[in-house]
């Protein structure tokens, strides 16, 4: 167990991928203080303990800075092996398959979604719409494969790639709410519509896991911001 005060996270209510280093820290019970950016804002602690990409969630371990979502939440299971459960699969190859999925969440499956908010256009939507639903169906049948018929992807309790994809679950939802649409359909993908209840009512998660109308009512504001930028010249 971490002692008082040599644990902080920087990051944001909404963010989904500070979720993610939340997760993990609640799963081993190491107990932080988290430092709440402000929107639209960026404190001089976050630019010197990430000066390269400037942004959250950082993590500050005896004030030593680890950055990018998920590198946090591999360090998390490496500094507190002997806590909490193994977030990381022990076999190499597992290992292997949850980064690759973690990777396809992140470059491929997640921009898809923000797309549905960026399309122009009643037909452009509907692509947007239809790449996120191919995508729940690949992860819909790793989900089989990787979880051996247990409750999560790590198995009996909650791991890497169940963080990875769990922590887009409230932003899904918005999506789903506000396009009158339901993408997690259990009549489609009956396996992840079953894990993404058990994932959210798990002790370590649902604390973190931002409420879908406030993070509709967020989603809104970044929309309106959006909408009244200037354009690029």
């Amino acid at each position: 167990m971490a002692k008082d005060g040599d644990v902080k996270l920087i990051g944001a209510w909404p963010s989904p991928f500070v979720m993610r280093p939340r997760i993990a820290l609640n799963l081993k019970g190491v107990e932080y203080e988290f430092l709440e950016e402000k929107f639209g804002a960026k404190s001089d602690l976050l630019l010197r303990s990430n000066p390269v990409h400037k942004k959250i969630p950082v993590l500050l371990h005896a004030d030593r800075p680890v950055c990018e979502s998920l590198v946090i939440v591999q360090y998390v299971d490496d500094a507190w092996p002997s806590s909490g459960p193994s977030i990381l699969p022990s076999d190499p190859y597992d290992r292997a398959t949850a980064r690759f999925w973690a990777a396809y969440i992140d470059e491929k499956w997640f921009p898809s979604m923000t797309g549905i908010a960026k399309a122009q256009g009643e037909e452009a939507k509907k692509a947007a719409l239809d790449q996120v639903a191919e995508g729940l169906s690949l992860l819909e049948d790793a989900f089989g494969k990787i979880s051996k018929g247990k409750p999560f992807f790590g198995g009996d309790t909650v791991g890497f790639l169940d963080i990875a994809l769990g922590c887009l679950l409230g932003w899904l939802r918005v999506t789903e709410k506000m396009n009158g649409v339901k993408l997690l359909d259990e009549a489609k993908v009956p396996g992840l519509a079953k894990w993404a209840e058990r994932f959210c009512a798990d002790d370590a998660v649902k604390g973190v896991m931002p409420e879908t109308d406030k993070l509709a009512e967020f989603a809104k504001l970044i929309m309106a911001k959006f909408k009244a930028a200037p354009s690029p010249q």
